[in-house]
């Protein structure tokens, strides 16, 4: 999924392929996520680490990812076509806003329906490194930036950044667990 996510990035960056073609590639690479999460939900359920609070959250999140990726694509277009400011712009850019919101609301809401305190712990932690990682980052950019070392990267990369810490924590956990690591 994210090979297809960056060959679509180059294919529209260089562009061999056009903005409405890009946002349709990328709502179908999308697509590859529910398989992933199927996957991920049936090895949840034979490890003994599904519960009905992950099923829950797993909708939700994914229900407000797919917006997501709508609300970004149409914000997109829209701004470019339109050239749309003030109050329409702010308008506009809620369209991908509102699901990260739903994402975060989902992320508290798992964590106050979990019984597990074990699973409750490990999405914690997960949230924690994620959140680690982005205060890392952009803390290490922003100076990078303010020297002139580097280009300005826009804010809303803030939550990508988080969401992908979380996963690679996630991902460090259940592998530290295979391998009969301590907790």
């Amino acid at each position: 999924m994210v090979a297809s996510f960056a060959v679509i990035a180059g294919l529209r960056s260089s562009g061999a392929i056009n903005e409405p073609t890009g946002f349709i590639l990328l709502a179908l690479a999308m697509l590859q996520m529910i398989p992933l999460v199927r996957a991920g939900l049936a090895h949840q359920r034979e490890t003994g680490h599904l519960s009905p609070a992950v099923l829950r959250y797993t909708r939700r999140f994914m229900g407000a990812t797919f917006g997501y990726v709508l609300g970004m694509g149409l914000a997109v277009m829209l701004h470019e076509r339109m050239g749309l400011s003030g109050p329409e712009a702010f308008a506009i850019a809620l369209l991908p806003v509102l699901p990260v919101f739903a994402m975060i609301w989902a992320m508290g809401r798992y964590l106050v329906e979990e019984d597990d305190e074990f699973l409750r712990h490990r999405a914690t932690l997960a949230s924690l490194f994620g959140l680690g990682v982005v205060l890392a980052l952009g803390s290490f950019w922003g100076f990078l930036e303010t020297f002139g070392v580097v280009p300005h990267i826009w804010a809303w990369w803030t939550f990508p950044v988080w969401a992908i810490g979380m996963g690679v924590s996630q991902g460090w956990m259940a592998w530290r667990d295979r391998a009969g690591g301590e907790e």
